[in-house]
């Protein structure tokens, strides 16, 4: 009998089955209704009192003010449900209705119409929620959302009952989460010379927004920690990267220390749900033969049964559509990461489908922190008693401990970090919103933490501009802090230049 013909190991490569993605799916869509479900819950949250009629930035004048500039292309440059109506109870009713999908997505119900409804959504209020939404998580998100309704099964909810994953949707999520951290890679490199003297984390833990307890102990560490830290950075997001399109074992290692860079990022500040989001585009880069070794074994010889079989002719097609806009869209976001000027957290098209991504680009030294106050006193007595109005993640009170809320974000603190930076002119909410508590307008009052004034209006509010310091080992409290000057005069319940400033921006009204 004649010996059997051993193949060598590259024939043999070539009669490997081709990878399963039935627990990729899976995994990813429920990863992503977790998502989708904490921005829908901060959106029912702050409807009323950011973009309601009596909030801070009312969408119905600023729809106008969009017609008045555009005229009939308004719609086509910002496509928004709510051009249809909105009012406080449609703003309700419609996160309210991504709240439910969200939480039905968590729960493994997942089709292409329910991934488009949340997609509508979101896009919907991305497109009128102006300063309070122009965050790059929120384009990611529906960047990945927009894939999400091509990866998920047509019609069946149940992604390990359905028909095949198309293996090029998952191909495209990993093109996302390329760019994503070669994008956050480059603008550092670019846009601050301590990033590449290695020096930035000496100021970030303790100058980025909302910074939480453990931002305290990151900033303590040792500088030599700190520098290792910066080019550690520099590794994960400019060459780690590239693995992603290696084969499995390198691309399977590429998303595991991507994701540990991620939980280190969580475990240093509240950059809202922007880290989580990175964590879930992570799945995308394994395959069900890496996600078997983790997931419990019912599920995974559930997932292991299903057959294997084709595109059908029409979803085939679509892919390939699918396809072919992403690449076409993705010339505009190449052109940026390669251009010396390039612009972070940028849309090129007016539904997000492909974006550009980055953070930090610099990283200011000193944290401004604006203070928000107000007086039963006659405003112009230099003896007023000022109480300050506390928000709940904002740095307040020195011996308070830095919040820790991520991946919730509190817009209105998060706000604040970038008002401390501007004027009055560049941040006129601020101006509303001192207008508003010196009315006492309930609406706005359930983003605080603390209210001085429960009973009545203050007679003025004002907004002083103070610096902070993290404490050091062996000092009492979390923060030092000195007053720099005042940020904003004090405003009065009467006062006809606050109220010629606001009217100018449709805001009338207390």
């Amino acid at each position: 009998m004649s010996e059997a013909v051993v193949p060598p190991p590259e024939a043999a490569a070539w009669r490997r089955p081709p990878a399963r993605f039935h627990l990729v799916r899976f995994a990813f869509l429920r990863g992503l209704g977790l998502i989708y479900a904490i921005a829908f819950a901060g959106l029912l949250w702050h409807a009323a009192p950011l973009w309601g009629r009596r909030g801070l930035s009312p969408v119905e004048p600023w729809l106008a003010r969009l017609v008045e500039v555009h005229g009939a292309q308004a719609p086509w440059l910002r496509p928004s449900l709510f051009w249809l109506d909105a009012s406080d109870a449609t703003l309700h009713a419609a996160a309210g209705l991504g709240l439910v999908a969200s939480l039905a997505l968590c729960g493994g119900l997942a089709n292409a119409p329910l991934l488009a409804l949340l997609w509508v959504l979101q896009l919907s209020f991305v497109h009128v929620g102006q300063v309070w939404l122009g965050y790059g998580w929120e384009t990611l998100l529906l960047e990945v959302g927009f894939l999400a309704i091509f990866l998920a099964p047509p019609l069946d909810p149940r992604p390990l009952r359905a028909g095949p994953v198309p293996a090029a949707v998952v191909w495209l999520l990993r093109w996302v989460l390329f760019r994503l951290y070669l994008g956050a890679g480059l603008i550092k490199l670019r846009g601050d010379d301590c990033w590449r003297d290695l020096t930035c984390l000496r100021w970030h833990y303790e100058t980025q927004p909302n910074p939480h307890p453990l931002s305290w102990l990151w900033h303590q560490a040792p500088d030599g920690l700190l520098r290792l830290g910066v080019a550690w950075n520099h590794v994960v997001e400019l060459v780690v990267p590239f693995a992603l399109f290696l084969p499995a074992p390198w691309r399977t290692g590429a998303a595991l220390v991507l994701a540990s860079f991620q939980v280190l990022l969580i475990s240093s500040g509240n950059l809202s749900w922007l880290n989580w989001l990175s964590l879930v585009l992570c799945l995308a880069a394994l395959d069900d033969d890496a996600l078997a070794r983790v997931l419990p074994g019912p599920l995974v010889r559930r997932a292991r049964a299903l057959p294997v079989a084709p595109l059908s002719r029409p979803r085939a097609g679509v892919v390939a559509g699918l396809c072919l806009a992403v690449g076409l869209l993705s010339v505009g976001p190449v052109a940026n990461l390669l251009s010396a000027r390039q612009a972070m957290n940028t849309s090129f098209d007016p539904l997000h489908l492909v974006n550009s991504y980055g953070a930090f680009g610099s990283v200011g030294q000193q944290l401004h922190v604006i203070g928000i106050e107000g007086t039963a006193d006659d405003p112009d007595d230099p003896a007023a008693t000022w109480r300050p109005y506390e928000l709940p993640c904002k740095p307040g009170p020195v011996d308070r401990a830095p919040c820790l809320v991520t991946p919730w974000q509190p817009r209105l603190d998060w706000q604040a970090w970038f008002a401390a930076m501007q004027s009055p002119e560049r941040a006129p909410w601020v101006v509303h919103l001192a207008w508003k508590l010196v009315h006492g307008e309930p609406a706005v009052k359930r983003l605080l933490a603390a209210d001085p004034f429960p009973d009545a209006p203050p007679r003025a509010v004002r907004v002083s501009l103070y610096r902070y310091r993290f404490t050091t080992w062996g000092e009492a409290g979390w923060w030092r802090r000195e007053r720099v000057g005042t940020w904003l005069r004090p405003v009065t319940a009467q006062d006809p230049v606050v109220r010629d400033f606001l009217a100018e921006r449709g805001w009338g009204g207390p």
